[in-house]
């Protein structure tokens, strides 16, 4: 219940941080910040912070993946969709998350969760319709929107099974987490040098404060939780959280971005929740 519903609020959070700073500088202060604090927490709850030469390379791995491309895709995306609608088709980490952890670590898939699944993704495609109906120029930006929070999807659901893996999950999680972050903070600075030239801050205590929420709040305090969610639960039924996300993203959308519920929108709306419900009723991890 905690990580859904910080992780709920920080998509509208986002949304604010796209304007006189590039996407890729605030993605790299978020993680900055992130990282510094992930390392003290570690040394506040006496976690061992050395690592073999081996785990160096999964943590880049790791914080490339979760911290460096999924973040900047969402960012991205939320260019062009609003950030409900992000959160919405985020929640369909479930399926990814269940898939690897099915093949990569022999977890198995109930009956329920295909078709609470299958559900989800219709309900989805019905949002995204209405996205594209309504966008100007033939809902270009709706289907780039989409395409972006899919690759986000992806590269966060390779990162959530890496690290549960027996070769990761040997570490703290909280070990894993503050190196994974402290990597994703160079890349993160190295790429936005790269595409967007010298950093560029605004000093808006709206903007300053956001960064600081989701470094904090929406990384350094739900990661922990949700990694250590799936370690005990798995991969895909820690996606559950998907479930609570969503609903209250899709709020915040309507109350501050001014999204407009249609027949459609609502119909696809429903479907994503039931699916989702549908699906949690499989009792394996």
């Amino acid at each position: 219940m905690v990580t859904s519903l910080i992780w709920g609020s920080t998509w509208l959070v986002i949304r604010d941080q796209l304007g006189t700073v590039p996407q890729t500088w605030s993605v790299a202060y978020r993680m900055i910040v992130a990282a510094i604090a992930m390392f003290i927490l570690a040394i506040v709850m006496r976690q061992p912070l050395k690592i073999d030469r081996p785990m160096v390379g999964w943590t880049i791995l790791l914080g490339v993946m979760q911290f460096g491309m999924n973040y900047n895709f969402v960012y991205a995306a939320e260019h062009y969709i609003t950030s409900g609608l992000v959160a919405v088709v985020f929640a369909l980490l479930i399926v990814p998350n269940a898939l690897l952890a099915k093949y990569w670590l022999g977890r198995s898939i109930s009956g329920a969760f295909i078709l609470g699944s299958a559900i989800a993704c219709v309900g989805v495609g019905l949002l995204m319709l209405q996205e594209y109906r309504a966008a100007p120029m033939g809902g270009t930006d709706a289907l780039l929107g989409l395409l972006l929070v899919i690759c986000a999807v992806a590269t966060a659901s390779v990162s959530n099974v890496l690290q549960v893996t027996p070769k990761v999950a040997r570490y703290p999680t909280i070990t894993i987490l503050a190196w994974s972050m402290f990597w994703a903070s160079l890349a993160n600075a190295a790429f936005a040098f790269v595409i967007d030239g010298p950093p560029v801050i605004d000093m808006r205590p709206g903007y300053i404060g956001g960064v600081l929420y989701l470094s904090i709040i929406g990384s350094v305090v739900t990661f922990p939780l949700y990694f250590r969610l799936i370690r005990d639960i798995g991969p895909g039924k820690a996606a559950y959280t998907g479930v609570v996300i969503p609903v209250l993203a899709m709020i915040l959308s309507t109350i501050f971005e001014g999204y407009v519920w249609s027949t459609l929108a609502l119909a696809g709306g429903a479907l994503v929740m039931v699916g989702l419900v549908v699906a949690m009723q499989t009792r394996k991890a």
